[in-house]
């Protein structure tokens, strides 16, 4: 991690025990991701459930490169009525460690990808109703777009099989397309292009059918 571990506790006294088991689920996150630049937890016991069981809540916020950034918050349910601080801290790391790993798989198989190669992708799922799709790379990687994302209001236009260009991003639910711009709609002479490239794998070339 680049910069030192950022912890606070609001409104309850700093514990030993508790700041020594962050410290240890903090050096677990680079497990599975090595790019953390830095990370924050807060831990706090919000006055408004003082008369219910004052439930813990901590909440962990990790910035990585590229302006990426991943946050949990994390505490008991209000019906519970005894509040376990250790298991409030365990649960809301084990979501961190599901975010951190999602963001870093997109990254280990984008390193298959040339630096100077312009990341492409096929429509394999597309919801018009709600105005959002599913784009896959020749690497397997699938990224969700908004309708917003698609540059020059081309949403309507799209169709599975279309081929896009796109930059890669890394949202709190997992990787994402914004700049969409539509490369070849689907059709004969796109399909027998993608045949013939052999950088693309057989699901992806099948989409295109």
């Amino acid at each position: 991690m680049q910069k030192p571990l950022e912890l606070n506790y609001h409104d309850l006294p700093r514990s030993e025990w508790s700041e020594q088991l962050i410290r240890e689920r903090v050096d677990r996150l680079e497990r599975y991701h090595d790019d953390i630049v830095s990370c924050t937890v807060i831990v706090s016991k919000p006055h408004k459930h003082q008369h219910s069981g004052n439930p813990y809540r901590v909440s962990i916020e990790v910035h990585l490169p590229r302006n990426r950034r991943l946050v949990v918050n994390e505490e008991p349910a209000v019906v519970e009525q005894e509040s376990n601080l250790r298991t409030v801290i365990e649960a809301a790391f084990s979501v961190m460690e599901r975010r951190l790993q999602s963001a870093g798989e997109p990254r280990r198989r984008d390193a298959l990808r040339p630096a100077d190669e312009e990341p492409r992708g096929l429509i394999v799922r597309l919801f018009p109703d709600e105005g959002y799709g599913f784009l896959r790379t020749p690497y397997g990687e699938e990224h969700y777009f908004h309708r917003n994302s698609v540059l020059h209001d081309n949403f309507g236009r799209l169709a599975v099989g279309t081929e896009v260009r796109f930059e890669p991003e890394m949202g709190d639910a997992g990787p994402q397309a914004s700049s969409v711009q539509i490369v070849n709609k689907p059709g004969a002479r796109e399909t027998e292009d993608t045949q013939a490239r052999e950088d693309v794998p057989a699901e992806w070339r099948n989409t295109a059918n």
